[in-house]
């Protein structure tokens, strides 16, 4: 994965959630802009979450990304 794509999904107006789908399986959501962090270099990735646990991410693993609706810890909304 490019950070070009990863910056355009955090660069949005507006802002929509998304996950970040990683080569071992993982599925990060990222809530909002403001819980993560691109390194200068763009090959690292830092998303927080609700609870304050957090993930590091090596750019070159993602897989893919997916726009949602909502992110509201796995669940659809009513």
């Amino acid at each position: 994965m490019k950070i070009s794509e990863l910056q355009k999904l955090y660069d949005a107006e507006p802002f929509r959630p998304f996950l970040i789908h990683m080569a071992d399986g993982r599925k990060i959501p990222v809530k909002h802009r403001e819980f993560m962090a691109l390194s200068p270099s763009g090959r690292t990735a830092y998303v927080y979450q609700l609870n304050d646990d957090s993930d590091i991410i090596d750019v070159g693993l993602v897989t893919a990304l997916e726009l949602r609706k909502s992110l509201s810890n796995g669940k659809k909304g009513k």
